[in-house]
């Protein structure tokens, strides 16, 4: 019996680099390959992903409970890790039903090494905003500087202002 977490068509893996870099046997044709005949794995292998459609899809896991916060560690920098920190308990996108689907994801590169990355995903009936920034590392490395989901950030990261009562404020 396979279960969710091993089945093929469930299992979420990230490609491992960029398409057409695979191993190539003779004249850049794939090994095994025939000559006038399309390989089946050329055609199904998965496109890697740009970062920040990857790192979208960490997001999205880490904010629906689907993975611990922990999983972000070595992806985070400066603030990054302590703002999933604080909303990840909540698990803010977590839906009742199917997982939330990353629907759109756009970026801005205000620098070389940096870009500012806004996504839509579906959660049920609701569409949720997301934003995130990405950095690239000395490493050139690409990795998450801050996070913000539908202006949570704001609200999990200040602190409580006391609450005056309307005759004191008066006095």
């Amino acid at each position: 019996m396979t279960t969710a977490a091993t089945s093929p068509r469930t299992a979420r893996t990230a490609p491992r680099g960029p398409a057409g870099t695979g191993p190539r046997g003779r004249a850049g044709k794939a090994p095994g390959a025939r000559p006038g005949i399309a390989s089946r794995t050329t055609a199904t292998t998965p496109r890697a992903l740009p970062p920040h459609a990857f790192f979208a899809e960490r997001l999205l896991a880490v904010l629906t409970g689907e993975r611990p916060v922990h999983w972000m560690l070595g992806q985070t920098v400066g603030e990054a890790y302590e703002q999933l920190v604080q909303l990840a308990p909540q698990t803010p996108l977590r839906i009742h039903g199917a997982r939330p689907v990353l629907r759109t994801c756009h970026f801005h590169p205000p620098r070389t090494d940096a870009v500012e990355v806004f996504a839509t995903v579906a959660a049920g009936e609701r569409i949720r905003a997301m934003a995130f920034r990405l950095e690239r590392g000395a490493d050139r490395r690409w990795r998450c500087a801050a996070v913000e989901l539908d202006g949570l950030h704001a609200r999990a990261t200040q602190a409580p202002q006391p609450r005056v009562p309307a005759q004191a404020a008066h006095r």
